[in-house]
C-alpha cells in the first residue's frame, strides 16, 4: 500500500442511555430518522468483519456493505461500499447463521457542533445507545443535556451491534 494513502478511520464513543424522549430529538438541528436493518457475515477471526445494511430515509432505501477492522477500542478501519438490492439479498441469504439481523431506528442530530447517532432497538423499551464520531480519540465534546447516560460502553463488546446480533444484553439498569 502507498505509504502516503490514509486508511478511512472511524473513531467513536458509545453510550448506553435511558430511552429518550423522541419528540426532543426531533427538535434538534439537522434531525434525521433512518430505519435500518443490518446483518453480519461470517466472522473472520482477525478483529475484522463485514456488515450489510439496508437504510431507509424519507422513503428512499439504500444498501451498503461495510468492512471494519479494530485498531483500538475506539478506532476502526471502515471501508463502505454501495451495493444493489439484489446483492443485499444475496449476502443476507449467506449471513452468519448464528446471528440475527438487527433492526433499529437511528435518530441523527447535531448538538454542540457535533453529530450524534442515537439508536433505538425493538428489543429494549428502557434503553438505547448513543454514538458520537470523533476526529481523534482525545477530541473534546459535550453530551446533550436531554440524554440520560447510564454508562459509557465504548470498550464493552457486548454493546457492539455485531454482538447484539448474537445475544441481547438485558442487565439491570
Amino acid at each position: 500500500m502507498n505509504g502516503n494513502k490514509r486508511l478511512p478511520l472511524e473513531i467513536e464513543r458509545k453510550y448506553l442511555i435511558r430511552m429518550p424522549d423522541v419528540s426532543l430529538l426531533e427538535k434538534q438541528p439537522l434531525y434525521m430518522r433512518i430505519e435500518m436493518e443490518q446483518a453480519y457475515l461470517r466472522d473472520r477471526g482477525d478483529n475484522s468483519g463485514m456488515r450489510i445494511r439496508k437504510s431507509t430515509l424519507n422513503g428512499k432505501t439504500s444498501y451498503k456493505k461495510t468492512y471494519k477492522k479494530s485498531i483500538s477500542f475506539m478506532t476502526r478501519i471502515e471501508i463502505e461500499d454501495d451495493i444493489s438490492e439484489q446483492t443485499w439479498k444475496d449476502l443476507l441469504f449467506n449471513k452468519d447463521p448464528d446471528s440475527t439481523p438487527i433492526e433499529k431506528v437511528r435518530h441523527c442530530f447535531m448538538y454542540g457542533g457535533q453529530l450524534f447517532e442515537l439508536d433505538i432497538y425493538p428489543f429494549w423499551n428502557d434503553r438505547a445507545t448513543l454514538e458520537i464520531e470523533l476526529s481523534a480519540e482525545n477530541e473534546n465534546f459535550e453530551l446533550p443535556p436531554f440524554i440520560e447516560v447510564i454508562k459509557e460502553v465504548t470498550d464493552d463488546d457486548r454493546y457492539k451491534n455485531r454482538s447484539l446480533s448474537y445475544e441481547i444484553v438485558n442487565e439491570e439498569i
